[in-house]
């Protein structure tokens, strides 16, 4: 059993937020450049996280997203759950009925795998966003100190209108071949 990319991912991007958001919000794109993770993949994740009040949005420029909590009170297994993870290394998804094919009863390993289950629960709950900040600044990933300057939205510039010459109807045009 392993955790699929999408867990992965959306830990990696919740961690980039957490040593990042003392800056501001931060945006996908950054997140997507900085991690080398699709911005529409990115995109997907994050409206199931603030579906699960992990991050809250800004709109507009300067833009972007925020933990919604404390960075101690998001653990691991938040995240993996809030982007339906399945954490489950049994053959039947804990349902007892592990021989498939409509036969009920477990298989022999069942107990070893739903324990297993139980463990990963409990150590992905016990490790929280800002433990991983510290272990990552610990480790010497640097943060940019300075906010990313995005450039300012300027106004569409407005077009003047062109002189036409030409005539706007077939009177005029009799005139002016005339």
């Amino acid at each position: 059993m392993r955790l699929t990319t999408k867990g992965r991912f959306a830990v990696t991007a919740m961690i980039d937020v957490a040593m990042r958001q003392h800056l501001g919000p931060v945006t996908l794109a950054s997140i997507s450049q900085r991690q080398h993770i699709s911005l529409s993949y990115l995109e997907q994740l994050f409206g199931k996280l603030r579906r699960h009040e992990l991050v809250e949005s800004v709109r507009g420029p300067g833009g972007g997203y925020s933990l919604a909590r404390r960075p101690e009170d998001i653990s691991i297994a938040d995240v993996i759950i809030a982007v339906d993870e399945p954490l489950d290394a049994t053959q039947c998804g804990g349902k007892a009925n592990c021989q498939g094919d409509g036969v009920a009863g477990r298989c022999m390993t069942h107990d070893l795998w739903a324990a297993l289950n139980t463990r990963m629960v409990e150590f992905l709950d016990s490790v929280n966003l800002k433990t991983m900040v510290e272990q990552n600044l610990a480790q010497g990933v640097s943060i940019e100190q300075t906010a990313v300057i995005r450039k300012p939205v300027s106004p569409m510039p407005s077009a003047k209108p062109a002189k036409v010459r030409a005539p706007n109807s077939v009177f005029n045009l009799a005139q002016n071949l005339a």
